[in-house]
């Protein structure tokens, strides 16, 4: 029996508006009613569940466990900002009442990738000292790279930057296998190399050219990348996110469908 556990995350709701931000409850009914096990939710959607009571008491209404907690930040100086630094202690001490979870670090992309050495640098002397502060209390990060053109790890090179200036000690890596893809990668081939580092996955899928596609629809091979990621016995979340235009106008529906696209083609290999 493979350990992979299935999560969803809140980005599919995002894509709308503002409109579901605060509205976390109803997104965990949503993802309760499509089968996950978990669920991800960036920071801002959090608004009262904040609280880690009452979260947890959310958590247990909707029989979910809170497998990630994602962050996002710009990260642009040689030091994270006092703003930055606040928030990192707000995020690591509400960590603190959820120890089974990851703690994921994402940079807001920009609008270029101009002085993109000195970005790079930066961003990962950031989320470095970031993941060194929540591992010395016994939290686990991830850092999730991105894909739109302003982002700064989008590319194959830029991965390899990436995936050695990450401090191994404190933070790992989580592929998004859509945006590799969206990079002009090969999402199983980077998996495969940079396997040792993996502690968290990312699914969404995409057309050859370019456009993301509903979970099952597109070309990306995610039965070959789940086979392979079972076969080395990753133990940890996949957690699924659809970025497909149908999200704009109904992603509790969208979430539904993946749902039985997982229930289909997944969980079986996962058995």
């Amino acid at each position: 029996m493979s350990r992979i556990r299935l999560g969803c995350e809140t980005y599919t709701w995002q894509m709308p508006g503002e409109q579901y931000k605060g509205r976390l409850e109803h997104i965990m009914e949503v993802c309760w009613k499509a089968g996950f096990n978990g669920i991800e939710p960036e920071s801002s959607f959090l608004k009262h569940l904040e609280d880690p009571v009452q979260m947890k008491d959310a958590l247990q209404k909707y029989d979910m466990e809170l497998a990630v907690l994602c962050v996002v930040e710009d990260w642009l100086h040689p030091a994270e900002t006092a703003d930055e630094l606040a928030r990192a202690a707000t995020w690591i001490q509400y960590m603190n009442q959820f120890p089974e979870a990851i703690l994921l670090l994402v940079q807001m992309p920009q609008e270029n990738r101009e002085n993109l050495n000195e970005r790079q640098e930066n961003l990962l002397r950031c989320v470095n000292e970031f993941a060194k502060r929540a591992s010395e209390q016994g939290i686990v990060c991830s850092y999730h790279p991105n894909s739109p053109p302003g982002s700064i790890f989008r590319t194959e090179a830029d991965y390899e930057i990436l995936l050695e200036g990450l401090d191994k000690e404190v933070i790992g890596y989580c592929p998004d296998i859509g945006h590799i893809a969206a990079g002009g990668m090969d999402p199983l081939k980077i998996i495969q190399q940079y396997r040792s580092q993996i502690n968290l996955v990312h699914y969404k899928d995409m057309y050859h050219d370019g456009r993301w596609a509903a979970t099952g629809e597109g070309d990306i091979d995610m039965v070959g990348i789940t086979e392979y990621l079972k076969d080395t016995d990753f133990e940890g979340w996949i957690i699924m996110e659809d970025e497909c235009d149908q999200a704009i106008t109904d992603p509790d529906g969208l979430t539904i469908e993946d749902g039985k696209y997982i229930d289909r083609v997944l969980r079986p290999i996962l058995a």
